[in-house]
């Protein structure tokens, strides 16, 4: 089970979210240093265009920074990923994850990962068709599947699921509802771009699973619907 899973839509809404998740066996005498290994994952990452990089302990390509006033936190940060810093910014083992929007570059990934031979548990999140893609294109049978009830008592076209899609994006809900909502409303406002509304919400992430295409989209799509 992974904090990944609690993502909220339909299955069809996931066509470009996938998520790959690198695990060492951290504590277990023998297996050596996993650093090399998860540093190496998320270099092979670079090479298949990925949308986010994420360090569990530091978050992802697009992070805070420190500002004393309110409105530099808004207006005065840069809104572009910067892969390289998560990569020279490991330090300790944790989990590390590639976020990819593609379905060829996602399993090409995997399939590459799989014949690096890295020594790294590797999950994959996504819809069930995605992660069985991802499997297959890998040539590995899937060893098992977490799976995701959903949320009780709340249908899929609620009127503020765009607002759910956005928060639930981030496995540790560290993106507050209110916030996502503000974002939209901006939007709407011609106050920011769905751009940089997406680069506000991905710093909040503390995981860096959050998926900019994706949460562009559902913008967009919030955008031009009457809720």
């Amino acid at each position: 089970m992974t904090n990944t899973l609690h993502r909220f839509g339909t299955a069809e809404s996931f066509f470009d979210d996938y998520i790959v998740i690198a695990i060492p066996a951290k504590g277990v005498k023998g297996r050596g240093d996993p650093m090399p290994a998860l540093k190496r994952f998320l270099e092979i990452a670079l090479e298949y265009g990925p949308v986010n990089l994420g360090d569990a302990m530091s978050g992802g390509a697009i992070r805070p920074t420190r500002h004393k006033r309110a409105v530099e936190h808004f207006f005065a940060r840069p809104t572009r990923p910067d892969f390289n810093a998560v990569i020279a910014g490991i330090s300790k083992p944790t989990t590390y994850a590639a976020v990819f929007d593609d379905k060829d570059s996602a399993e090409a990934f995997v399939a590459r990962i799989k014949e690096e031979k890295l020594g790294l548990s590797i999950n994959v999140s996504s819809s069930l068709e995605n992660g069985q893609g991802c499997c297959a294109k890998a040539g590995v049978p899937r060893h098992s599947i977490g799976y995701s009830l959903g949320f009780e008592g709340i249908p899929d076209n609620v009127p503020n699921r765009h607002v759910m899609m956005l928060s639930t994006m981030c496995g540790h809900g560290m993106i507050a509802q209110s916030f996502a909502k503000k974002m939209i409303d901006w939007v709407k406002e011609g106050r920011c771009t769905p751009d940089e509304a997406v680069a506000y919400l991905s710093r909040f992430c503390s995981c860096g699973i959050f998926n900019p295409s994706r949460a562009k989209r559902i913008i967009d799509d919030a955008r031009i619907k009457a809720f």
